[in-house]
């Protein structure tokens, strides 16, 4: 059976449309869409097990939206090609075109949804390592230039859970104390941007570089 005869004519379409898109991604103007590898369920479906329910059943969420409207094109043309083949084979017969469009779109709406889960396993995931000003609190900083003293912070440099560097301004807790450049601080506490911090010496001083 051929794909270019008229009632496979949806199903081509599909295949036509999921090279489009193939190019679109490999050429990276779909970076250029605002929004293009995210989706966002709509607020009538966050709220309530049918809308829970739903997403799931169709995949949304679990991939990148162009990758799951990839999927769904390639499933549907493949479903459709095959089941105008079957029925064919069978009755003598393929349905119309619109019929068997209606037909696959119905069969590829959850067999989507089963496709893209082992993709959704296999996908690398974005991940962060921004931390907030809060998590720097209770790290190991050394002061890199000037005198901190009460009311007069100097630049220190402390390094997150990630390991990447940050730069802050930080005072002594005691006010009876200075820290000067090169001393190794615990910082304890923070005030809008400036912290606060303790001198003592780090069993890590010497290893960081």
């Amino acid at each position: 059976m051929s794909l270019l005869a008229p009632h496979n004519l949806p199903f081509l379409l599909a295949f036509i449309a999921l090279a489009v898109l193939t190019v679109v991604q490999v050429t990276g103007v779909a970076d250029a869409i605002e929004g293009a590898g995210d989706f966002d369920v709509p607020d009538g479906l966050e709220a309530g097990d049918i809308g829970e329910g739903l997403t799931s059943l169709l995949g949304l969420g679990r991939v990148p939206v162009m990758v799951w409207l990839a999927c769904l094109l390639f499933t549907f043309g493949t479903l459709g090609v095959i089941g105008q083949a079957a029925l064919d084979a069978t009755l003598g017969a393929p349905l119309s075109a619109g019929w068997a469009a209606l037909a696959a779109g119905a069969a590829a709406l959850p067999f989507n949804g089963l496709t893209v889960r082992p993709l959704a396993a296999i996908m690398p995931r974005d991940e962060t390592t921004a931390v907030t000003l809060d998590e720097l609190v209770r790290r190991d900083a050394e002061i890199q230039i000037g005198t901190a003293r009460v009311g007069s912070p100097a630049r220190a440099r402390v390094v997150d859970v990630h390991g990447q560097a940050h730069f802050v301004m930080v005072e002594p807790h005691d006010a009876s104390t200075e820290l000067r450049a090169g001393d190794t601080v615990l910082l304890v506490r923070r005030e809008g941007q400036t912290f606060f911090g303790v001198h003592y010496e780090s069993p890590l001083l010497g290893l960081d570089t």
